[in-house]
């Protein structure tokens, strides 16, 4: 009975790193399955107001897309100024697969043996990190500046009927800086 139940033992420590590495290669798939419903392109519209009162138009798109490992966003804002010229900033960050459960680490960058790692932001770069929770795709950026300030950005991607609901909050040392709601319309 003693040599069969150190067998028994001997088996789970045997298979319990299999089944541990088993459940992290399904991670992956559960998250990018997650996100697989965002897939697309969306584009919408806000008027922001100035602080003197004046409205800037502001054009925005989306482009969500599956890659290998994870997933990439790109987005566009386009304000037109009174005089007619436009400002447009473009943006693309791909993200995997971290080992928390709907939560993607930013690949910005690779490091000396070529892994895909998060920007430095002590070096002034911005920190960027996803998640997936309950429809909503959001996208957080960490920006600290050169005199230690800091500063969040925070886009939440929410599925609604025919695209998405988009809403953008950003931070000034946690006090709300700017909010703005819009619906992107999938193409």
């Amino acid at each position: 009975m003693l040599i069969r139940l150190q067998a028994m033992r001997n088996l789970q420590m045997a298979i319990a790193p299999a089944l541990a590495a088993a459940a992290l290669l399904m991670l992956p798939l559960q998250a990018r399955a997650d996100v697989s419903r965002f897939a697309g392109e969306y584009r919408g519209s806000v008027d922001i107001v100035r602080a003197d009162g004046d409205i800037d138009p502001r054009d925005m798109s989306v482009k969500i897309q599956e890659t290998r490992e994870g997933f990439v966003v790109s987005w566009t804002a386009t304000t037109e100024k009174d005089d007619g010229r436009k400002k447009t900033k473009s943006y693309e960050v791909e993200f995997v697969p971290s080992e928390r459960n709907g939560v993607f680490a930013a690949a910005m960058t690779r490091n000396v043996f070529g892994h895909a790692v998060p920007l430095n932001p002590m070096e002034g770069e911005p920190f960027v990190w996803g998640r997936v929770t309950n429809g909503t795709l959001t996208v957080f950026s960490l920006f600290i500046h050169p005199n230690g300030d800091y500063e969040m950005q925070q886009y939440d991607r929410t599925l609604a009927d025919g695209g998405l609901d988009l809403v953008y909050i950003s931070r000034l040392n946690g006090e709300p800086k700017r909010r703005l709601e819009t619906f992107l319309a999938r193409q």
